[in-house]
């Protein structure tokens, strides 16, 4: 691996912030103050607890068929960007308890698209990640599902079983999980169709057909047309373009974009998934009555191989509504906005705690990390804020049961002054682009995207990232198409993982 890509030094904390001092995270808005939401710090976080709990939805137990609040995404695109954030940012040293400062954190991966998530140190320093042709290792195999070769990651022998992977968070739940797994099977295809070609230059294939995914694929599903438009000089992206994310010598992870703009996907989680015919669970448990949910950091359970026609549209069928067609149906992602489903309310002591809510733990980060309001965000972005009244708190369907309330219901100290991540959601709600679902019910869905703050952060920061990193896809070659052609999406990513 070069030295571009190489690992960052573990344990040890950068300097306080200083003029000069540029870290591993920072701020893309340097000037703006940080928000406040109460007298007290007390005070503040009643009114951040009282906001996240009306972002959280009510229970909606498992169920099969069409649902109003899904969108025009596939349901694999919200595990695509999960997987992409373990690919950029490790924090492990910040904590909720105490304020922090960007500048003080160190981002324990390479803000990079350069799947360290996946490969890890490489097989010389991390040899028990790989075969001895430097094919990735599998795991035991995993059934239920149409694909004959589902196999779990491979893990130790302890109890828990603990996934033998580059990062471990890829395993926190079996939908992540299992995607990882398709990275290891893209690799492990590359390099077994390419006999020719050094390990290294096999992880640069793979790492430009991922990139080529989330440029080209994963982005347009995310962000709105007009902001994507607004980054590039005729067909291609234009560095020249970047107005707000910059840096001194090195691109840094800006804490506007991972602690607020791209907390977007846990919105996008719906309550539960069909994993295949027989297994249908919420993501994860809600007890009494559902006991078991697809929390991870363990052996799969062998009867919970994913069927990805269910995730992603690589099986074209047809469903006439019956309980057994609609068992196979193409589930969805559910809609940009600012409501989170219901087990994310009460998130399993393995995963957090102290708050467990995750809308709690959001609002309650940014808060700690200092990050300015969204209104004043987009005053500094040239962009005219939403009215107070356009923010509004709940499921974006098309034709809600009951009129949506605005922020200011459920507190006034949110007046002009709606914390980042929220505002990012409610703006979301107001751009939306239609959708064709032609591998479903035949459908156009109204689907919301990031709009001109949400968006355009997200954008910059990947193209900002991806123009800072001299052995990125967009440095090294613009122009490069992967060999199936430019159309080349994330179902193609994992129909050939697949080995179709």
């Amino acid at each position: 691996m070069s030295s571009h890509h190489g690992v960052p030094v573990r344990g040890l904390m950068s300097t306080r912030t200083s003029p000069v001092f540029e870290g591993f995270f920072g701020r893309m808005f340097r000037s703006l103050h940080p928000a406040t939401f109460g007298a007290s710090d007390n005070e503040t976080i009643a009114n951040l607890t009282a906001l996240a709990g009306a972002m959280s939805a009510p229970f909606d137990p498992p169920k099969d068929g069409k649902d109003d609040e899904e969108s025009g995404i596939p349901a694999l695109y919200t595990y695509l960007g999960q997987f992409i954030d373990h690919d950029l940012t490790f924090d492990p040293a910040s904590s909720l308890q105490k304020q922090n400062d960007p500048d003080a954190l160190v981002d324990f991966r390479t803000p990079a698209f350069d799947l360290d998530n996946v490969y890890g140190r490489g097989p010389d320093d991390q040899p028990y990640l790989y075969d001895g042709d430097n094919s990735f290792l599998l795991g035991d195999a995993i059934h239920g599902a149409a694909d004959p070769n589902a196999r779990d990651l491979p893990r130790n022998q302890a109890n828990p079983r603990r996934a033998l992977i580059g990062d471990p968070r890829n395993d926190e739940n079996a939908i992540v999980s299992q995607l990882q797994g398709l990275f290891l099977r893209f690799h492990n295809r590359t390099l077994t169709e390419n006999p020719g070609l050094s390990f290294a230059a096999v992880q640069k294939l793979v790492r430009f057909h991922y990139q080529f995914v989330v440029l080209n694929d994963f982005l347009p599903r995310i962000v709105h047309s007009s902001v994507l438009k607004d980054l590039k000089s005729g067909p291609r992206y234009d560095a020249g373009k970047l107005k707000f994310f910059h840096w001194k010598h090195h691109p840094f992870m800006p804490v506007e974009f991972s602690v607020a703009a791209y907390r977007l996907g846990h919105s996008m989680v719906r309550p539960a998934y069909r994993l295949n015919d027989g297994v249908l669970l919420p993501i994860f448990p809600v007890p009494p009555d559902f006991p078991e949910g697809f929390t991870g950091f363990r052996a799969m359970n062998p009867a919970w191989g994913i069927d990805w026609g269910r995730f992603i549209d690589i099986d074209i069928r047809k469903y006439d509504g019956t309980p057994d067609e609609q068992k196979q149906r193409l589930q969805l992602a559910y809609r940009l906005d600012t409501s989170l489903v219901n087990p994310l309310s009460n998130l399993p002591p393995a995963v957090a705690s102290n708050p467990s809510a995750l809308a709690l733990r959001n609002l309650e980060r940014g808060f700690r990390l200092g990050l300015p309001s969204g209104q004043n965000v987009a005053r500094a972005m040239g962009v005219k804020p939403l009215a107070d009244t356009e923010i509004l708190i709940g499921q974006a369907v098309d034709t809600p049961p009951q009129p949506l309330g605005n922020i200011l219901t459920v507190s006034k100290i949110f007046a002009n002054n709606c914390p980042l991540w929220t505002y990012i959601l409610a703006e979301a709600m107001h751009f939306r682009e239609p959708v064709k679902i032609p591998v479903r019910e035949n459908v156009t869905i109204n689907t919301p995207r990031l709009g001109p703050v949400g968006g355009r952060i997200v954008a910059e920061v990947f193209l900002g990232l991806m123009f800072g990193d001299s052995n990125s896809l967009l440095s090294l070659d613009p122009d490069w198409t992967p060999p199936r052609g430019p159309a080349f999406a994330l179902k193609d990513f994992v129909a050939y993982a697949l080995g179709r």
